[in-house]
């Protein structure tokens, strides 16, 4: 976009401290704008068609455009919203905006739909040392002038205390700096030093971190990683998530996940769930790791879920199937049939079923459906295995008992 000068509105989101308002300054710079920064949550509408009318004044005047930025944009109102678009669609300003959440569900409609979404990652360990490397060696914007001994221990405890955030490393550096002394000595910054300048940071968990944590602690059970799956719920409950929540996330697993091939993993997730809601936390997280990991070690199938939605998906495309008469409640009124004369008689319902206990091995040659459909094929894995070798012998019986 840049190279093709065709830069159009953008949204930028992301977790704190991965560079967004230093990226629309660049982007500003490197296309020659104007660039005006605000927060979306305390410009108003006056402040708004200010920077728009002398926006328009510097193009009319053979300015450059005007890029604004604004941060939290998840905060724009629909009035500032409406001041506002109108010179964004005639180019007059290019907007920029900065937001820690989703703007799928956070950021108003409108805007979205004008722009272009890039999310911007977290810093690895090693971005986040080499930042606060440069920082140490720059002499104008860093303190490349001071004497500073800054262990490698230390940069490691900063790198991973600040979680991706390069903004809370520089600033922890800036701490350990200033309290060590600026006196024209030596400053010496290690692991213990480094340790005291960052505070625990407090765990990030909006509608984002809701949904993918959850969806991270299912996959991880899906694929039977018991330290993932611990780590994930570990996650949720710091950021402030229900245990019940994940309880019913858990119990939910248990059959779509786990299903016949452990029939023990509901009633695992069950009682975790019944227990969770009567303890609750902090003793609530260690029944949530006992059914994680119990969950995440059993042998999984989810055959039973995969046909309970294809008897679903067959109902509701019409593939409707009477129910036979010999099934239906006897209690019911008979039916008026036809015989092959056309004389109209009377067939009482059930008259025709066969009680299963009468029959040898308690299993009839009787037809429950009507139509020749199968939807529960069971795997191999676990318990499922001899459940599969049981109902490949049923089936055989009844085809057998019913010719």
């Amino acid at each position: 976009m840049l190279d093709a000068d065709a830069l159009t509105s953008l949204i930028l989101h992301g977790p704190p401290g991965t560079g967004k308002t230093t990226l629309a300054g660049l982007i500003a710079e490197h296309s020659g704008r104007h660039f005006e920064a605000a927060n979306a949550a305390s410009i108003g509408v006056k402040r708004v068609r200010e920077i728009s009318e002398v926006a328009r004044a510097r193009l009319e005047d053979g300015g450059p455009r005007t890029v604004l930025f604004l941060d939290e944009v998840h905060r724009f109102s629909r009035s500032q919203q409406d001041v506002l678009l109108e010179d964004v669609e005639r180019g007059v300003l290019t907007l920029i905006g900065a937001t820690t959440e989703n703007p799928l569900f956070a950021c108003n409609a409108a805007l979205v739909s004008r722009s272009t979404l890039f999310r911007l990652e977290p810093l690895t360990e090693d971005e986040v040392v080499e930042v606060l490397t440069r920082a140490l060696r720059d002499d104008e914007r860093g303190y490349g002038k001071l004497e500073i001994d800054a262990h490698d221990d230390a940069l490691k405890v900063w790198a991973i205390k600040s979680d991706g955030d390069a903004r809370r490393a520089l600033t922890a550096l800036e701490v350990a700096v200033l309290s060590s002394g600026m006196d024209g000595g030596s400053i010496t910054i290690d692991r213990q030093v480094a340790e005291d300048s960052i505070q625990q940071k407090a765990a990030v968990y909006g509608d984002d971190e809701h949904y993918d944590s959850a969806s991270a602690m299912i996959k991880s059970i899906r694929g039977s990683d018991p330290d993932a799956a611990c780590y994930w719920i570990a996650r949720m409950l710091e950021g402030g998530e229900d245990p019940r929540f994940i309880a019913r996330r858990l119990a939910i697993l248990a059959s779509e996940d786990v299903g016949n091939a452990d029939p023990r993993a509901m009633m695992v997730a069950a009682a975790a769930w019944e227990l969770v809601e009567r303890i609750g936390l902090p003793e609530a997280r260690i029944t949530l790791g006992h059914c994680a990991c119990y969950l995440a070690l059993a042998p999984k199938s989810n055959s039973a879920y995969r046909a309970i939605d294809a008897a679903i998906a067959d109902v509701k495309e019409g593939r409707t199937v009477p129910v036979p008469v010999y099934l239906r409640d006897p209690n019911s009124s008979p039916l008026s049939t036809g015989d092959a004369t056309g004389v109209r008689t009377k067939e009482v319902r059930g008259e025709k079923y066969e009680y299963s206990h009468n029959a040898e091995g308690g299993l009839t040659g009787q037809d429950y459906l009507g139509v020749a459909k199968r939807y529960y094929e069971p795997g191999e894995a676990g318990e499922e295995a001899a459940i599969a070798k049981r109902l490949k012998e049923i089936r055989a019986l009844r085809r057998k008992r019913r010719s």
